[in-house]
This record gives C-alpha cells, sequence and structure tokens, in this order.
C-alpha cells in the first residue's frame, strides 16, 4: 500500500531518525523526534504550498510510555507502512 492511500488514523512507522527542525518550539532544536521502528499515527496528509507536487504527512509519534507526542511533519521517505522493511536494512 502507498503512504498516500493511507488515512487518518492509520500506523505508521519512522523508516529514519526524525529531528526537530524547529517547527516544534517547546523542544530543543535537533531534538531526535522518532527512532527508526517508532510507530506513530497518521494525523493528516497535505502538500507544501511551494510545492504541491510533494506530499507531507503530519503523524503523532508514541513515546517510550505510549503516550502520543506532539504532531511532526515528515516526508514520504521518513515513514513506512510496513515495519518488517525496516527489519530487512
Amino acid at each position: 500500500m502507498a503512504l498516500s492511500d493511507l488515512q487518518s488514523g492509520d500506523m505508521v512507522f519512522a523508516a529514519a531518525t526524525i529531528v526537530n527542525d524547529g517547527g516544534i518550539p517547546e523542544l530543543p532544536a535537533d531534538a531526535v523526534l522518532a527512532q527508526p521502528g517508532r510507530r506513530g499515527m497518521l494525523v493528516n496528509i497535505g502538500h507544501l504550498e511551494e510545492q504541491p507536487q510533494r506530499e507531507i504527512f503530519l503523524v503523532k509519534f508514541e513515546d517510550g510510555s505510549g503516550e502520543l507526542g506532539p504532531p511532526v511533519g515528515c516526508w514520504p521517505e521518513e515513514l513506512t507502512d510496513d515495519p518488517e522493511t525496516l527489519e530487512a536494512d
């Protein structure tokens, strides 16, 4: 299944280390938001105004206790809907 076929509430996984780029001001810059394999919930799929062909995924990742964190904007290459693809790397 393609990531763009997912809907709000679907489960995704970080495929790469996701770092705060300053978009979450209450966290330090360069704070690690999700390590590869971290489970998250898809909140929304959108597009950049400057690049309408480029999809961006809004995801809330679980913390160590299973609580959902703040919404994080992710590129498609930073996510997977199949955690088994992570084990093959």
